[in-house]
């Protein structure tokens, strides 16, 4: 390469943020507990963008969130446990596909909101809180304070 500067893609950058001790137990209480979507709080603290794109990146992910997302993992949850005469195996299996649309549904979407903002280094902190408020129904500060902290 050139003198170009490399910057991993949203979704590269977003796996290995993941894997950070701390962060998908963070991002799984704001989703759990205070109803927020984990790619859009990740995008946020990745691009730190400006109010009206956060806007537009909210809109985007709470309607995939609630129309796509969700059911595909609200399926993938109720798969987890036996089903009455359902055979086990073939649950699994079925379950196994289920995971793997739900990761492709989520690459897609952050993929997507990449696309609105590049990536813009900087304090998560400030851009998770700022996130939280476009959602519309912010989380307590100290669970995104959990999370700024895990992705530092």
């Amino acid at each position: 390469m050139s003198g170009d500067f490399w910057a991993p893609s949203f979704w590269d950058w977003a796996l290995a943020a993941y894997d950070r001790p701390g962060v998908a137990e963070a991002c799984l209480a704001l989703q759990d507990d205070h109803g927020q979507q984990t790619a859009y709080l990740l995008w946020a603290a990745w691009a730190s963008p400006p109010d009206a794109v956060l806007a537009d990146g909210a809109e985007l992910a709470r309607h995939w969130e609630a129309a796509i997302l969700g059911p595909v993992r609200q399926s993938r949850r109720a798969l987890k446990n036996p089903l009455g005469p359902v055979d086990d195996a073939a649950r699994l299996t079925v379950r196994e596909t289920v995971t793997a649309v739900e990761l492709d549904l989520e690459k897609l979407l952050m993929t997507s909101l990449a696309g609105l903002s590049p990536p813009a280094p900087g304090a998560a902190l400030p851009a998770l809180i700022r996130a939280g408020e476009a959602w519309g129904d912010p989380p307590p500060v100290e669970a995104l304070m959990h999370l700024a902290r895990a992705l530092a």
